[in-house]
């Protein structure tokens, strides 16, 4: 993974975030003895939804979130207990009664959540699934049994581990919980600017893969920001790309530069377009395409991109491209 040049002051470098930086965590070397806390059931309102994960180490390390913060030390140590027993443990932690309001943690949620801490050494095979989830390779799939019984699927790769386990203390417990992981989103950056070492980084701690494509050696630099960066054009970044991009963004402050991006993306199927720049500058570029280019452009062109937050320079740009994407790839509607 790039990561940014010393040069760069390190408040603009924010963390990878999401479940991507959870399922990346849990492969590190520097990790060691880690279970995986999944959220099999939720009830009322409650912070994550199922499929959501965190990770605790034997460190007292943690890697993503189930609540705001005040659920997580109770987790902590379940964790703990399922790395030194190397067995799947259950838990539920239940916040919807009045009493629950004013005593203990005081969530002020009225919620479930229904947990298993899975030990991750249990699971020889799961960085190679995680490998390839973070390749691209789509969907993870898994199903957690209450015998303790886990079996995971991406692609080609197909994982089976039974666990120690005792049976799930809830009354109503099922005897299977599939689950499914998103593919992380894929973005694909046509040109750099003085918006790309805010929005780039952001969209990283969205838990987005970032690729920017820029040939120009005065904006070369922020490729550091980006996990891959491409020096060609865009139609031969396109045709080169393994991965499948949810969203390309055109950006280089340059009309011919942007001109060219377009009619590559004319031919590929990438079903968000956004493109930089006022009204006026998209009509005159769309003047120079082609009318078939126009035609297959139109229906998913998001210009100009960014919503109406209000603000001006680069980085109330970034904060305005990064919040209208993240609602996209959420299918949050306008």
């Amino acid at each position: 993974m790039t990561r940014p040049p010393a040069s760069l002051t390190s408040h603009t470098v924010l963390p990878i975030g999401g479940t991507r930086a959870v399922l990346e965590a849990s492969t590190a070397a520097e990790t060691g003895d880690a279970a995986l806390a999944v959220v099999l059931e939720t009830s009322g309102s409650t912070y994550v939804r199922a499929g959501a994960l965190a990770l605790f180490d034997e460190h007292g390390g943690q890697t993503g979130w189930l609540s705001g913060g005040c659920l997580e030390p109770e987790i902590a140590q379940r964790a703990q207990q399922a790395m030194q027993a190397r067995r799947t443990e259950w838990m539920e932690i239940d916040t919807r009664s009045d009493e629950d309001l004013l005593s203990g943690s005081a969530v002020g949620c009225r919620g479930r959540l229904r947990l298993a801490l899975v030990p991750l050494p249990a699971l020889p095979s799961w960085p190679a699934m995680v490998a390839a989830w973070r390749d691209g390779a789509g969907t993870l799939v898994m199903h957690v049994h209450a015998d303790g019984r886990i079996e995971a699927r991406i692609g080609s790769i197909e994982g089976t581990w039974q666990l120690d386990a005792a049976t799930p203390p809830w009354t109503d417990a099922s005897s299977r919980w599939p689950l499914s992981i998103a593919p992380m989103p894929s973005i694909l950056v046509l040109g750099a600017g003085p918006e790309t070492p805010v929005l780039l980084p952001m969209l990283r701690a969205l838990g987005a893969h970032v690729t920017l494509v820029e040939r120009r050696p005065r904006w070369r630099m922020h490729a550091a920001f980006a996990d891959a960066s491409l020096d060609e054009t865009p139609t031969q970044a396109l045709a080169a790309s393994t991965r499948r991009h949810d969203a390309a963004l055109v950006m280089h402050h340059h009309f011919e530069l942007d001109r060219e991006a377009l009619a590559a993306l004319a031919q590929a199927p990438i079903g968000f377009v956004g493109l930089l720049g006022p009204v006026r500058r998209r009509d005159d570029l769309f003047r120079v395409l082609t009318a078939a280019a126009r035609e297959v452009l139109l229906p998913r062109l998001h210009s100009p991109i960014g919503l109406h937050l209000g603000g001006t320079g680069p980085e109330a740009i970034a904060l305005s491209i990064a919040a209208q994407l993240q609602r996209h790839l959420h299918g949050v509607s306008a």
